[in-house]
């Protein structure tokens, strides 16, 4: 079955401060903050959580449509995502604006202050799933991923109309989102994914409460940083799973789109939703330790160790078949390929 991804493509600005933002708050002057801070390291990459998942989810041998709006400087990215397994014919492209551009500086301490300029992401809206499922047969699910909130809303109205399982992944739009949109977002989706901070914040804008979401939803999946991520499904039926240990935490940015691809590919291949939530716990892993959303490798005798060691080998197992099947065809590898890096300022 053929994943389509939908949401933001974007360029990845990330920027690093020496210091942690805490020390430079103040108690009682949260309402006038007015705050610069000096960064000593600049990398621009591609991202976006649309094409990152996308890109994860080519690595692992699923050749998945991503269903996003880029601007005119999309060419040489283009190039790049066709490259790691990645269907870009459903891309929307603009002729006058830019692909959209996303800030972040992190912090010793791996917090992020983060902005984000949507550019040819607000013709978002103008993507029609209903062509794209006329055109390739066997569509498994939709990921509905953070963009303009009117093609959120539009790709999902679209899902249900069609028939087509949806994810739905409103991450940072959260914060901009109502809880009517929200709601309808969540409604009926076959996977709800949030972090901790968006979990809650998700209750509390939609004024639901945990079992009415799970009455609403197939799993709601929530990653829990350094302790791995926890499925909730029927009433009494939930499970954690634990992380997998880095080697070192070089840049958290993008590990949770790591997740899902990692989690979506398991389950295209039919595995268990705690084996899929081992996989996608490893390659956030391999994101962490890399600079950029779309910088780590997958290199395959080496993610079948990992597994091994972090869950045992009776659950390593589950996916060893699919990902020899995903090396064998080429997707998997230690050697890298050429760097999205755009510009390195050290």
């Amino acid at each position: 079955m053929r994943i389509v991804v939908t949401g933001s493509i974007a360029v990845d600005h990330l920027a690093t401060f020496p210091g942690k933002f805490a020390e430079q708050l103040i108690p009682g002057q949260l309402d006038k903050i007015s705050l610069s801070f000096l960064t000593d390291q600049l990398e621009v990459h591609y991202g976006g959580v649309a094409a990152n998942i996308a890109t994860g989810l080519g690595r692992l041998g699923q050749r998945p449509l991503l269903a996003g709006a880029a601007g005119k400087d999309f060419g040489a990215y283009r190039e790049w995502l066709e490259r790691e397994g990645v269907d870009t014919e459903a891309v929307l492209v603009s002729e006058t604006e830019y692909t959209a551009r996303f800030w972040c500086t992190t912090d010793t301490e791996q917090n992020q202050i983060a902005s984000f300029h949507p550019g040819a992401m607000a013709a978002a809206a103008g993507i029609s799933l209903r062509q794209l499922a006329a055109r390739v047969p066997g569509i498994g699910v939709v990921v509905i991923g953070a963009n303009a909130p009117d093609a959120m809303l539009a790709h999902t109205a679209e899902c249900r109309e069609l028939g087509l399982p949806f994810a739905a992944d409103p991450s940072q739009q959260l914060a901009l989102l109502d809880g009517a949109d929200i709601r309808r977002l969540v409604d009926g989706a076959r996977y709800l994914f949030t972090n901790e901070y968006e979990h809650a914040l998700l209750l509390k804008k939609t004024g639901w409460s945990e079992s009415r979401v799970l009455s609403a939803v197939g799993a709601w999946i929530t990653t829990l940083g350094e302790a791995g991520a926890r499925i909730d499904g029927a009433p009494g039926q939930s499970a954690t799973v634990r992380e997998v240990p880095a080697t070192e935490v070089v840049d958290p940015t993008g590990a949770g789109d790591g997740f899902r691809a990692g989690f979506l590919a398991a389950r295209n291949w039919g595995l268990p939703h705690a084996a899929a939530a081992r996989l996608g716990c490893l390659v956030a892993t391999c994101v962490l330790e890399s600079k950029g959303t779309a910088e780590y490798r997958l290199d395959g005798p080496t993610l079948l160790e990992r597994l091994a060691g972090a869950y045992g080998k009776a659950p390593a197992a589950q996916l060893t078949p699919h990902l020899a099947t995903a090396l064998a065809a080429g997707r998997l590898g230690g050697h890298p390929k050429q760097s999205p890096v755009l510009v390195a300022d050290r």
